[in-house]
């Protein structure tokens, strides 16, 4: 059986071989623009996750070589039941692009018993990437948490308001897939994240407009209405 460091080279030279520098380079044009990547595209890292299977010590390695690679797929094969804060906390000041926050946020962070907590606690941090994963796990969590209760949900809404003037790039986008996410999780949600739209569309910000009148568009729209309707029938 080969070693954990032999295994995390072998690894590294499977990332190498399936990446692509067009990639890289497209990565760029979408905003995430890092040190060192192969340029794997997302297909070929699922698949390799999926050959590979759970493994937190392997995660832990691969995480650290800083390779971009190497860490979104780090997100997928690590388990969630051996992440612990002080990993959350250690990713979360490593991030460097949005898509590995988000991978980090959406593949592991939100299936942890600490993921409502740090949704909360990471919004109120300056970090461009680390403030935008307090966001990401709020919509995350909408999608994937399908046990909590829907009550819940409501004490996320007034942090979206608070912080929807922030105009970085990165957070405002996440604020607004936050506000969106919770708005399709239910009617009952959907009721009330179209009246936190509205009283953020009325704050004297650019920023907040744009936050409020995007996710207005999608919870007011007939295809999400429409598959409320369906979800309330089949409850």
């Amino acid at each position: 059986m080969a070693s954990a460091p032999a295994k995390c080279d072998e690894i590294l030279d499977r990332l190498r071989l399936l990446g692509d520098p067009k990639n890289v380079e497209g990565m760029a044009r979408y905003g995430i623009r890092v040190a060192k990547a192969f340029g794997v595209s997302a297909p070929n890292l699922r698949a390799l996750a999926k050959e590979v299977g759970k493994d937190h010590g392997l995660a832990g390695r691969l995480w650290r070589t800083g390779i971009h690679d190497a860490r979104g797929l780090a997100a997928l094969i690590d388990d969630p039941a051996k992440a612990t804060v002080r990993q959350m906390e250690r990713w979360a000041k490593d991030f460097n692009s949005w898509a590995v926050c988000d991978a980090a946020c959406c593949c592991l962070f939100d299936k942890t018993p600490y993921a409502w907590d740090k949704a909360v606690e990471w919004t109120e941090r300056q970090e461009e990437y680390v403030k935008r994963a307090g966001f990401v796990l709020m919509a995350a969590l909408a999608v994937h948490d399908k046990k909590t209760p829907d009550e819940r949900f409501l004490a996320f809404l007034p942090l979206v308001s608070k912080h929807a003037t922030d105009d970085r790039n990165f957070v405002k986008k996440a604020v607004n897939w936050a506000l969106r996410q919770i708005g399709k999780r239910s009617r009952y949600l959907n009721e009330a994240a179209i009246r936190t739209a509205q009283e953020i569309r009325r704050i004297d910000s650019r920023t907040a407009r744009w936050v409020a009148s995007d996710a207005l568009r999608e919870l007011t729209s007939d295809k999400v209405r429409q598959r409320l309707r369906r979800q309330r029938v089949g409850a």
